[in-house]
């Protein structure tokens, strides 16, 4: 009564404890499925982790909640969703936390305790002062027999197994053969002592075959694996059936016309998106291999040829167009090491790729050349054509020497034609020398290799040389070799403290530093201009004119004659006006010595009135050489005759001497074949259009001031008149234009054209090859009579009357 006046409940009686519990009869009670005893909060509530099920909410109440329309949307659209909820297993749901943790410890299994003698293992002593085992020893075992009886259904054998019995392999490099064996566990005597077994078991080797095998093989088979994928060059990529795939499909036909697509779309895509390509770079170079591997075929498959022609002319179509208008260089330490943007990373990354690929490109051109394949004139035709179009760009010295080392042969065929046209086309559009020089440096260096023993058309290449026009560079007293040397500051200082003038003036440091930053400067914006300096041009240009008369002069001095020889000598009367005044002794020297070579191999021969064509071209050859060379100077030949005290007297007798010999040469009108097979063969001259044209420079008034002495012009003409009368009508027509040409000049020949008496000293010696020893007037041009009454050709006849009308008019 008094809890009930103080509003709190009485306490529940507590249960004492009891010893001994009977058994339920049910069987929850039996599997020990008790209920727990509840507790209550200080405020008389009870705890629902403390029951055994917790109760889920009633769903009848659903109708007193009060859902907003919002809420009954969103259930109308994704309630759906929630049908899983009407499955779920309510029984396991309501179970408490110490439920499942009791239902957790029931279920564990329990190990079945053997009976044995043994004392308990936590007992000190073997038996107790009484004999008997300890109380809680007892307690124990009968709790473990409740235990046993409640979990019949579990099995708690505690026999080994086989596996357990078995020892682990041991690797047999672990340990020595003794050592390999295992000891087997102690066991514990009933009297407590502890005993070894001495039983051994030897562990089974590890065959070390089989284990490397065991764990080498799945990195041995990913591997394999790795290595089988094709990458983007040559597997199926891009929709694209694999390189090997075309390559082996048995009929020709259609290969070649998948390779054709598959070619063509390539080299659109690398066209549309150069940057993003360079695997569409290696996969069409896959297509000009000779022999393609993958490395899913390992073994080299040969290409066809028609494939591998479509992809070298399909690659040199696409470098033409994505290779940049400039060089590309390597880069250095510092600069691999900087941090860049990712833009400028990009570009790198392409610009290396693109040099890689062009690099291999190039190479299987050479290769294909070296073989004297059936492409080899595929790939000369390629590499003149990029050597013409990316001369600008990496790798040109490579081109030049693959084509030089083509033009290094004695025959001359297409090919050739074709390498001489490339070399020609770049030293025309070359604007800053330094192509033509590296040309130049290996022709030289490969004429001097062969021994000269290379056709005569390669040194026409050379006479395209922008030189002529560019190098405005006259030879006189001073050198124009080199260009003046500054004065260094060193001895600028020690002029300056003797109270010398200099030119330079004196300059502090910081001055000095301002100027090298100016310097720099300016060069920053000389490159940004990208225009061509004139003086770097003018030095390039003036050591390619060193090499060119140094490869001239070394064809001259050979002591064997050379079919060079016209070549050169050609090529120094073209570029005369730009020899060094130096050099003019030692020329001419040269040039003299030259024609008295021709002229005893010409009397060796076993017939004296032949003469040979080609000796005769290289003597005319030098004559004209030696009179351009003189006069090409800016200033009359006499002129610099006289201040060099140089004698052109023996040029102007062998041209004398050789007018004879020619009147007895047949085809002294007949060109030879041009030497060029191209759309555009080299014009070659008729030996008559070579002496027509060197008498013309000798008596010339360039040459030879205002007139030529009327003896030299008076034997040059009766001689003429001599051949005139053997030579075919064209050539005997020009000598007789040639003689009234000089009796024009000369009123002094007109006596000659009369054979009335008239007083002379002397007769004359037509045997004699000196025209000053001749004495030419001691006789009358009858020649002129004879071919105008009895010459068969009517404009020969007609030519000689003009003459001697002119005269007596």
């Amino acid at each position: 009564m008094t809890g009930k006046q103080n509003g709190k409940r009485s306490a529940p009686p507590s249960l004492g404890p009891s010893k001994k519990r009977k058994l339920s009869s049910k069987p929850g009670k039996q599997l020990g499925l008790k209920k727990y005893p509840t507790k209550l909060k200080e405020n008389g509530k009870e705890k629902l982790s403390d029951r055994g099920t917790i109760p889920i909410p009633n769903a009848d109440d659903a109708d007193d909640i009060d859902l907003s329309d919002q809420d009954l949307d969103v259930f109308k659209e994704y309630g759906g969703a929630a049908s899983f909820l009407t499955s779920l297993d309510k029984k396991g749901i309501t179970r408490s936390k110490k439920e499942i943790e009791r239902l957790h410890r029931l279920n564990k299994p329990v190990r079945q305790v053997v009976d044995d003698d043994l004392p308990s293992v936590d007992s000190d002593d073997e038996k107790d002062d009484d004999g008997s085992f300890g109380g809680s020893d007892i307690e124990s075992l009968s709790s473990l027999d409740d235990d046993l009886e409640l979990s019949d259904n579990y099995d708690t054998s505690d026999a080994e197994m086989a596996y357990e019995k078995a020892p682990r392999k041991r690797h047999p490099s672990w340990e020595t053969e003794e050592d390999r064996g295992i000891k087997g566990l102690p066991i514990k005597l009933p009297s407590g002592d502890v005993r070894p077994t001495g039983k051994v078991t030897f562990a089974p080797a590890i065959d070390g075959g089989e284990e490397s095998s065991e764990s080498e093989e799945p990195e041995s088979a990913l591997e394999e694996q790795s290595q089988k994928v094709d990458d983007v060059s040559t597997g199926a990529r891009f929709g694209r059936p694999a390189v090997i795939d075309v390559v082996l499909n048995k009929s020709k036909v259609a290969r070649i016309h998948i390779a054709k697509e598959q070619i063509a779309a390539i080299c659109q895509e690398i066209v549309s998106d150069p940057e993003n390509s360079l695997g569409l770079l290696r996969r069409l170079h896959t297509f000009s291999l000779s022999e393609i591997t993958t490395p899913s075929h390992p073994d080299p498959i040969p290409n066809d040829p028609i494939i591998r022609k479509l992809a070298m002319l399909s690659q040199l179509a696409v470098f033409k167009d994505i290779i940049p208008g400039y060089r590309i260089r390597a880069l250095t330490d510092k600069e691999k090491a900087e941090k860049v943007s990712q833009m400028v990373a990009r570009t790198r990354d392409w610009e290396q790729g693109l040099v890689t690929a062009y690099q291999t490109y190039l190479h299987s051109l050479e290769a294909e050349l070296k073989a004297r394949s059936g492409l080899a004139d595929i790939a000369l035709r390629s590499m003149c054509t990029l050597l013409k179009e990316a001369t600008h760009f990496n790798f040109r010295v490579n081109l030049m020497s693959c084509i030089v080392a083509r033009l290094s042969k004695r025959s001359w065929d297409s090919s050739s034609e074709l390498c001489l046209n490339a070399l020609i086309h770049v030293f025309r559009e070359d604007l800053t020398g330094v192509v033509s020089l590296e040309i130049v440096r290996l022709l030289n260096r490969m004429i001097k290799e062969k021994r000269f023993n290379v056709h005569s058309e390669v040194l026409s290449c050379l006479l395209h040389l922008r030189l002529k026009t560019e190098l405005g560079v006259r030879a006189s007293d001073s050198s124009v070799d080199e260009p003046p040397k500054k004065e260094s500051s060193s001895k600028a200082a020690a002029r300056r403290a003797k109270g010398k003038s200099t030119e330079l003036r004196h300059l502090s440091k910081k001055a000095k530093k301002a100027l090298k930053e100016k310097h720099e400067i300016d060069k920053e914006f000389r490159e940004a201009e990208a225009e061509v300096d004139k003086e770097e041009r003018a030095a390039t240009q003036t050591e390619t004119l060193k090499l060119l008369f140094v490869l001239y002069f070394r064809i001259l001095k050979n002591p064997r004659r050379t079919p060079l020889l016209p070549a050169a000598l050609h090529g120094i009367s073209k570029f005369a006006h730009l020899v060094n005044i130096d050099f003019f002794k030692d020329l001419l020297a040269v040039l003299k010595e030259s024609i008295s070579r021709e002229s005893d191999d010409d009397d060796d021969t076993a017939d004296p009135t032949v003469t040979s064509a080609n000796n005769i071209r290289h003597r005319l050859s030098c004559i004209v050489t030696a009179f351009e060379l003189l006069s090409g100077q800016g200033t009359p030949v006499i002129s610099i005759r006289e201040a060099l005290n140089i004698d052109l007297s023996d040029f102007i007798s062998a041209l004398y001497a050789l007018i004879l010999p020619l009147s007895l040469m047949i085809d002294i009108d007949t060109a030879p074949p041009p030497l060029g097979t191209g759309t555009k063969p080299a014009k070659t001259q008729s030996v008559s259009d070579m002496l027509f044209r060197t008498l013309n420079i000798v008596f010339s008034p360039r040459s030879l001031g205002a007139t030529a002495p009327p003896g030299r012009s008076a034997a040059f003409a009766k001689r003429l008149l001599s051949a005139s009368l053997h030579w075919p009508p064209p050539t005997a027509q020009r000598a007789l234009e040639f003689v009234g040409g000089l009796i024009a000049k000369d009123p002094k020949l007109e006596a000659l054209l009369f054979t009335k008496d008239r007083t002379f000293d002397g007769i004359y010696r037509p045997d004699l090859d000196d025209p000053q020893l001749s004495n030419p007037f001691g006789t009358s041009f009858w020649e002129l009579h004879a071919l105008r009454e009895r010459h068969w050709d009517a404009k020969v006849s007609a030519e000689a009357e003009r003459i001697l009308s002119i005269v007596i008019s």
